[in-house]
């Protein structure tokens, strides 16, 4: 069964890009006692080998990211408000209101705009750009903002952690799931040696990714991720690209990948075999960090297995426990197929 209590740690700590040293030393915790190496390269990345009962045909990785999408603050204002600019791709509609933690004290705030009685007819049926909202700390002014935080503080939405109904509801599901996913796998007895990349940088560009794929230099990769389902109202069932509920992702193509064929086929097939549910992403669109992975080197063969997952960069979004099953089966039960044949 999913420890979702390590979810839950994972997801409440904090790292946007760049920052995640909290969520790396949760990590190293975690898997410190079950690791036979453990490397942190320059980067940030955590890079963990474990032995299992046979050497592997096929050198294989397992990735997930450790970065979480928010803000950094750019400006503090004479008046005490901090200006910031996004880190990682946060749709602006839904960032008004929401309640936030700036820097590592975490000093509590809310993301303000000019109030809604005092803005033009024009301005209220638009999005506003990220350059006019604000956080507000209650500071009275410059100089009590800039005695609790700095310029270049992350800031991260402040949210709920929930497991009513089947589900799981939190900030930073992607790709904190990713994540404890791997840590869960690395508690098991595997049948073959694996290495496992906690990486950073993913939503700023498939950062650590690149520099892990480097150092490990595997033959094949396992990218596990949160993808976006969009199965909600006013959305026509062929756009809805995957559903919560259905099982474990598997995607053909992305904006930064062409998927290994052989590996499309296989995944689906082991998740199957293995019990768990399986669903093919019905689009064209996003990335991960596969893209910076499958060309490393002299090429890696690479597959993304991945959680559908509702309102994804946004202040909580909305996974299915049994989709979180599926999606560890899958990794399994793919890792070991893999791993036992040859790399080509």
């Amino acid at each position: 069964m999913a420890d979702f209590k390590l979810l839950e740690k994972l997801c409440a700590a904090r790292g946007v890009s760049g920052q995640e040293q909290t969520v790396r030393s949760l990590i190293l915790e975690e898997i410190t006692p079950y690791a036979d190496r453990i490397d942190v390269d320059p980067l940030g990345n955590v890079l963990a080998f474990k032995k299992g009962a046979q050497r592997p045909k096929t050198k294989l990785m397992l990735s997930a990211h450790m970065d979480e999408v928010g803000f950094i603050v750019t400006h503090v204002t004479e008046d005490g408000f901090l200006k910031m600019a996004p880190v990682g791709g946060i749709d602006k509609r839904v960032v008004p209101g929401k309640r936030v933690l700036v820097g590592e004290k975490g000093i509590p705030g809310v993301i303000g705009l000019v109030p809604i009685h005092l803005s033009k007819d024009e301005e209220r049926e638009k999005t506003l750009p990220f350059d006019q909202l604000f956080v507000d700390i209650g500071a009275a002014d410059r100089e009590d903002a800039l005695g609790h935080v700095a310029l270049g503080d992350m800031v991260t939405f402040c949210s709920l952690f929930d497991l009513s109904g089947g589900m799981v509801k939190s900030k930073a599901i992607d790709d904190r799931a990713g994540c404890a996913l791997l840590i869960e796998l690395m508690k098991e007895e595997l049948p073959f040696d694996l290495h496992f990349a906690f990486v950073v940088q993913e939503e700023v560009g498939c950062r650590g990714a690149k520099t892990a794929a480097y150092t490990v230099a595997p033959q094949a990769c396992i990218v596990v991720e949160s993808t976006t389902a969009a199965d909600i109202a006013g959305v026509e069932a062929e756009k809805q690209v995957c559903e919560v509920g259905r099982g474990a992702v598997i995607s053909f193509m992305d904006r930064s990948t062409i998927y290994d064929r052989e590996y499309f086929f296989l995944a689906q097939e082991a998740g199957k075999r293995a019990g768990a549910k399986v669903q093919v992403k019905q689009a064209v669109a996003g990335g991960n960090d596969a893209g910076a992975i499958h060309v490393s080197g002299s090429g890696v063969r690479t597959i993304a297995v991945s959680l559908p997952c509702r309102y994804l960069h946004s202040a909580v979004g909305l996974i299915s426990q049994e989709d979180y099953e599926s999606a560890k089966t899958t990794v399994r039960s793919l890792a070991e197929a893999i791993a036992a044949s040859p790399a080509l």
